[in-house]
């Protein structure tokens, strides 16, 4: 697998050369739009809401908004700012690894050792799993900045990014909720449900029910013959009125 960012973990004098492998994948089926009237393929274009001309995307400005005013910002402007380059996944401190909310983990990276010597890896890596602990850790990819905790699953260590404190939404306990009362008999009848239903999670004995459904239907169209050509659907010049520029999209 290609790896997608390479460098080191550093903290104190210690460094560990590391490369980083996403660690997830989309299995989603990838649809594409066409127009029901005659089957040709939807494409969106970039177009200014004034001329009406397209768009090059060199020419497409950045630009925030507060909702009474606008602020442009050129790419000259964006590139002024200072940009994270370091090649270091710079760990700042050791914490309980349940002291991390779930709710903070974003996408998840393996790391593998990036030198004919693994001892500094595994030198981490076992250590982080016999003190139960877990790294936090500053990581910068593609000029962001990120907040990740650092563990072992599996006997690698994997990278997990973490949102940042104020983009956690508080919630407020609804007053039904702290007023609602239940009785030692009701906890008991619930406990011994979820009893029966207890047993250890295993992740392989699920399936996204919809998409096995969603590639059975595709297969069978297939089979039947109830195709199109994808060459003749997906191109530009599929028809005529495609030829002639009606029916222009507009983003």
């Amino acid at each position: 697998m290609r790896a997608i960012w390479s460098g080191s973990i550093a903290f104190g004098l210690v460094n560990v050369p590391v490369k980083a492998h996403g660690a997830t994948t989309d299995r989603d089926v990838e649809l594409h739009q066409v127009h029901a009237a005659d089957d040709r393929r939807i494409r969106y274009q970039r177009r200014c809401e004034v001329c009406g001309k397209k768009v090059p995307y060199e020419r497409i400005a950045k630009a925030y908004d507060d909702g009474d005013r606008t602020v442009v910002l050129t790419d000259a402007e964006m590139r002024a700012l200072p940009a994270e380059s370091s090649r270091e996944i710079e760990i700042v401190q050791f914490v309980p690894s349940d002291q991390i909310d779930p709710l903070m983990l974003e996408h998840s990276y393996h790391l593998t050792p990036d030198s004919r010597s693994a001892q500094s890896y595994v030198l981490l890596q076992r250590t982080l799993e016999e003190t139960e602990l877990a790294a936090v850790a500053k990581f910068a990819l593609r000029q962001k900045t990120r907040l990740d905790a650092l563990r072992v699953r599996g006997g690698m260590l994997v990278l997990q990014g973490l949102l940042w404190a104020d983009e956690l939404r508080e919630v407020e306990v609804p007053k039904a909720l702290a007023d609602s009362k239940v009785s030692a008999q009701e906890l008991k009848i619930s406990a011994t449900l979820v009893k029966q239903y207890s047993a250890d999670f295993m992740s392989g004995d699920f399936e996204d029910a919809y998409q096995v459904q969603l590639r059975a239907l595709i297969e069978k169209k297939l089979a039947e013959g109830d195709a199109l050509d994808t060459g003749e659907t997906f191109s530009a010049a599929g028809t005529g009125a495609a030829t002639a520029g009606a029916g222009e999209v507009v983003d």
